[in-house]
């Protein structure tokens, strides 16, 4: 038998115990899955201090809580973020607390100075932005010899890292602190300029740092324009006492030790041979351009400056050794100087002034057309400020005198430049040198020059520093200055040009007005320093005379409806009223019309007392000087006195009513006490009766003139006028003798004292007055004293005439009295022999006093 197989199992599926992964070779196995975690993850935790600890209530905080201690502490942490932040909160702090800035700037610039040499380029930026904005501007006020002793250091440290860009920064602080503080150049002068030297020798930059060189160049610029010279002498003049003393801080230190002058003078002829070089190797750049750059301008215009700040600092100096060498005995100058200056005319001469004028090769815009003229006109000022040192060649000469000409002249064009040029603007720093020139070219080029100038003069406008500066000049060529004749008056055509410009000095002053009064005081300052000088030029005084005319529009003019137009003259300021006032005493004669405008604008309301007392105070000069008719200044007074309104409330006008009466009055008496004919001394007095008022204004001085000269006065009348028979010969005496003793009767009426004074002059025995010059009388009474009683008869009986002085003899009691006793004791004399008719007069003279009294 067979025997059965078993039946199979099917294989029950499992899941897998080990999988079998296969890894390739050079791979980093997994960590095991049961393998343990041993990583520590930690968070911070922030804890509240302690009250006691880090209260900070009332104190001075940053924005993050930290006092300006913590700021600079952490301003020299070793992370630039850090300090960088340090920095910012630094400024917020002082933002906000201005007065921890002024309680510890010298502190917080004593620990922040070591940042000027930081590693980091924003650290460097943000120290500088906070000393440019909070520190150097607060310490402006203070004692800045402890600023400057702290940081200097440091500056001249950072100057000789190895760090191009630190080297650079340092010059940019450098900069910031001397404008700033001045004396930091002043007293640091050869060490700066040997590291300005060093700067730019031992680093040469290359065309495309043009940047970097710029830096430099404009913190170079900047020191040297603190030198002194001979322009900023000029400015000077009209600045206060302290900007002088800042200005010229360095100068003192010239005459007294010219070594170191002169060992400045040698680092700045070095870094000029520098520049030099450096423009010449920038000229073939900028032609081979389309453009020119505005880098690559400001580049060669800081290096032209420096060079003219160079030359005009060595004029000033050579002129200062010149001067000291006249009164003492300077150190011996040196072979090395020597040297330098043999080899400082041939560098200016073959590389500089050999490349004027720049002309571009291509057609420029009108901007770098400008940028290209201003060049030029830089070495110009260069040439005309060296000029003054050396002989320049002919040749030489005559292109930048051709050059000044045709720029004065507007003809400054070209065929390779696009649109017109605004020379105006250009002028500025060339005119001052015209003056010089004209008085040393030759004759042809004198008047090229001059005609020039008068051409640039006109054209300019009104309000434009050309037209200021323009006047300045023409000061200089119209008035000799140190006894420097700069045109010579005698020559036809410069005489005409010369009055051409004098002329247009009251157009000018009339076009001004009063909007521009800063410019109109430089054309009255002019006005006044021709009026000066005309004195003494016969030339000028004509045409100086000639202005009164013209400036009638600049007082005031009449205009033909009867109203009056007042000119710039009452709206502009006291110093340039004052100006105009001083103007008027140096006209030789002065002209009705121009007394007429000068009278309406004294009763013009606008006008100040002050004012209006110094023209009365000029005027009155003038005329004593001779300056004026008698007639014209009576008649001005008279129409000040008659047009005057007093204004309710107004006190002033009753003061120049005053002020006018007294110069009146004064003018008057001091005329009649010359003793002029009868007639003239009648008109005086009535002129005098016509302004004085009820009660009277004479002083005590004229009242006391008066009475000695109305003594004679009277007299002359009773001789000139004696008692007639005939009928119509008696009427036309009596009316002849009224009208020259009218005010006389006036002036008794309204004082007393007067009336009192005569009275006591006409006691016989005290007559010893001298007599009119149109009469004999007193020759034939002197020594006859019939004829004394009968003079003193006919004056008592001529005053006691008129109702009203009879009223006054009232109380003159003393005074006829005493008249009555020397009457009757001369009478009783043997030597009096009298006629019946005379002692009648005499008798009747008696009678009339004693009914008055």
């Amino acid at each position: 038998m067979v025997r059965s197989k078993a039946p199979s199992r099917k294989q029950q599926s499992r899941g897998v115990d080990f999988k079998k992964i296969k890894r390739k070779i050079g791979r980093k196995l997994p960590p095991p899955k049961n393998a343990t975690n041993t990583e520590i993850k930690s968070r911070a935790i922030i804890l509240p201090e302690q009250t006691v600890a880090s209260d900070k209530t009332g104190l001075a905080v940053s924005k993050k809580g930290l006092t300006l201690k913590e700021l600079l502490q952490q301003s020299s942490h070793h992370n630039f973020k850090v300090r960088k932040d340090a920095l910012v909160g630094i400024r917020n702090l002082f933002v906000k607390y201005p007065e921890e800035l002024r309680l510890h700037k010298l502190a917080v610039v004593e620990k922040l100075r070591e940042r000027i040499s930081d590693d980091d380029k924003v650290v460097r930026e943000t120290l500088y932005q906070l000393f440019k904005s909070d520190i150097l501007p607060a310490c402006k006020e203070d004692n800045q010899g402890a600023l400057i002793s702290l940081i200097m250091g440091y500056i001249f440290s950072a100057m000789t890292h190895l760090s191009i860009d630190v080297r650079l920064m340092s010059f940019k602080f450098l900069d910031l602190l001397i404008q700033h503080c001045p004396p930091a150049f002043y007293l640091n002068a050869e060490k700066i300029l040997q590291n300005y030297g060093d700067m730019l020798c031992k680093n040469q930059f290359n065309l495309q740092d043009k940047g970097k060189l710029k830096i430099v160049l404009s913190g170079l610029v900047y020191c040297l324009s603190l030198l002194p010279s001979n322009d900023k002498e000029d400015d000077s003049c009209g600045m206060n006492i302290a900007e002088v003393q800042i200005l010229h801080a360095f100068e003192p230190d010239i005459p007294k030790d010219f070594a170191g002058y002169f060992r400045i003078i040698e680092k700045l002829k070095d870094l000029v041979a520098v520049l030099v070089n450096y423009f010449n190797e920038f000229i073939p750049s900028v032609h081979s351009q389309s453009i020119l750059d505005a880098q690559s301008f400001d580049c060669m215009l800081s290096m032209l400056q420096i060079v003219d700040l160079t030359v005009k600092y060595i004029v000033y100096g050579n002129e200062k050794y010149q001067l000291e060498l006249q009164t003492s005995v300077p150190p011996p100058v040196t072979s090395d100087t020597s040297t330098q200056d043999q080899k400082f005319s041939p560098l200016l001469l073959k590389k500089l002034f050999i490349v004027f004028p720049l002309n571009p090769t291509h057609k420029l815009s009108e901007k770098d057309s400008d940028r290209y003229l201003i060049l030029n006109i830089v070495i110009s000022e260069i040439f005309f400020n060296f000029a003054q040192w050396i002989c320049p060649p002919p040749v030489l000469m005559e292109k930048f005198l051709s050059f000044i000409e045709d720029l004065m002249s507007g003809q400054i064009s070209s065929s390779i430049w696009s649109g017109t040029l605004n020379n105006e603007k250009h002028l500025l720093s060339l005119l001052p040198f015209v003056p010089k020139l004209v008085s040393t070219v030759e004759c042809s080029w004198k008047a090229r020059l001059v005609l020039a100038f008068t051409k640039a003069f006109k054209s300019c406008t009104i309000l434009s520093a050309v037209k200021m500066a323009c006047l300045s000049a023409m000061e200089e060529m119209l008035i000799p200055k140190q006894n420097l004749q700069y045109l010579d008056a005698n020559d036809p055509e410069i005489l005409g040009y010369q009055i051409t410009w004098i002329r247009e000095l009251p157009l000018l002053l009339i076009l001004l007005g009063d909007g521009n009064p800063s410019c109109s005081q430089v054309v009255l300052h002019l006005l006044l320093r021709l009026g000066q000088f005309s004195l003494s030029n016969p030339h000028l005084a004509e045409e100086y005379d000639n202005l009164q005319g013209s400036l009638q529009e600049f007082y005031s003019i009449q205009l033909d409806d009867g109203s009056t137009r007042y000119g710039a003259f009452v709206r502009l300021p006291r110093d340039c009223q004052e100006l105009s006032v001083c103007c008027l005493y140096y006209f030789s004669f002065l002209e009705p019309c121009l007394l007429t405008s000068l009278a309406s604008c004294c009763i013009c309301q606008k006008l100040e007392p002050f004012v209006l007392f110094r023209i009365l105070d000029v005027l009155d000069s003038a005329y004593k000087a001779g300056h004026a008719l008698i007639a014209d200044y009576i008649s001005f007074l008279i129409t000040l006195l008659f047009q005057f309104e007093i204004l309710p409330g107004k006190t002033c006008s009753v003061m120049e009513i005053e002020a006018s009466f007294c110069m009146l009055e004064k003018v008057v008496v001091d005329m009649i006490s010359l003793k002029p004919p009868l007639d003239n001394s009648c008109a005086m007095l009535r002129i005098l009766t016509m302004v004085d008022s009820r009660r009277t204004q004479l002083s005590e001085q004229s009242i006391i003139k008066l009475s000695k000269i109305l003594f004679g006065y009277l007299i002359e009348i009773a001789a000139c006028f004696p008692e007639e028979d005939d009928q119509y010969t008696i009427s036309n005496s009596i009316l002849s003798r009224r009208y020259y003793l009218l005010p006389c009767l006036v002036l008794f009426d309204r004082s007393t004292k007067l009336l009192k004074l005569v009275l006591d002059m006409l006691q016989p025995l005290a007559i010893n007055f001298d007599p009119m010059p149109t009469s004999h009388y007193y020759s034939q009474i002197a020594n006859d004293l019939s004829r004394k009683i009968m003079a003193v008869a006919s004056v008592i009986l001529m005053i006691s005439e008129d109702v009203k002085v009879q009223k006054v003899l009232s109380s003159c009691k003393a005074e006829i009295n005493s008249i009555l006793q020397s009457i009757h004791s001369l009478q009783s004399m043997d030597e009096v022999s009298m006629s019946i008719e005379e002692r009648h007069k005499a008798q009747c003279a008696g009678n009339t006093f004693h009914v008055i009294r």
